[in-house]
């Protein structure tokens, strides 16, 4: 059984915030695996989640906020007696250009809030991750801001419009990846998409 995890942030104010890319792709990846009348997710009020299940794959969008993504994961995981290697988290990352994907199995968060709540409720990180790069922040007022805010206030804000074609291209890519590492394996999505 696989668990697939999209991270972001369940309010209606987040909906299209780069933090939410995990919510995104796991939305275009459920219409694909499921034909179109029956791609409704379930509140789960156990899980606090939405869930989908199509037989043995689990989609899941966390609705705690990101930093306790966590919590919800752990419950799952530990439901349906999910090791960690087969836990797939889909998730945004500032490190990467926008538009780029990279998916390895273990390591640390980076500073992600959402991927240290998942570590940490799960005590340890051997989960698998497809990170979706949406670029660093770029300074440009004389302002003094912290990196730490700085990075905040850039994930949760709407993506520009001069950056919509590359995140629709990035979200398609996303689901290939990942239809691709359900198929096959995730290695096999890695050397592909990497």
């Amino acid at each position: 059984m696989k668990l697939i995890v999209g991270l972001g942030n369940p309010e209606r104010k987040y909906q299209k915030t780069r933090h939410n890319l995990g919510f995104l792709v796991l939305d275009e990846l459920l219409k694909k695996l499921m034909p179109v009348e029956e791609t409704a997710w379930q509140e789960s009020k156990r899980f606090n989640s939405l869930i989908t299940r199509i037989d043995e794959i689990i989609l899941v969008q966390p609705q705690t906020f990101m930093n306790a993504s966590g919590f919800a994961v752990a419950k799952i995981a530990s439901y349906y007696k999910i090791k960690p290697e087969d836990i797939w988290i889909i998730h945004d990352d500032v490190d990467l250009p926008l538009g780029k994907v990279r998916i390895r199995k273990g390591g640390s968060s980076a500073g992600h809030r959402g991927l240290e709540s998942i570590i940490e409720k799960l005590g340890n990180g051997d989960f698998v991750r497809f990170r979706l790069g949406i670029g660093y922040p770029v300074k440009k007022d004389k302002a003094k801001i912290g990196k730490e805010k700085l990075v905040e206030r850039y994930v949760l804000a709407e993506f520009k419009r001069e950056e919509r074609a590359k995140v629709k291209q990035l979200i398609k890519k996303a689901v290939k990846a990942i239809r691709l590492a359900l198929t096959e394996d995730w290695e096999r999505a890695a050397n592909q998409f990497n």
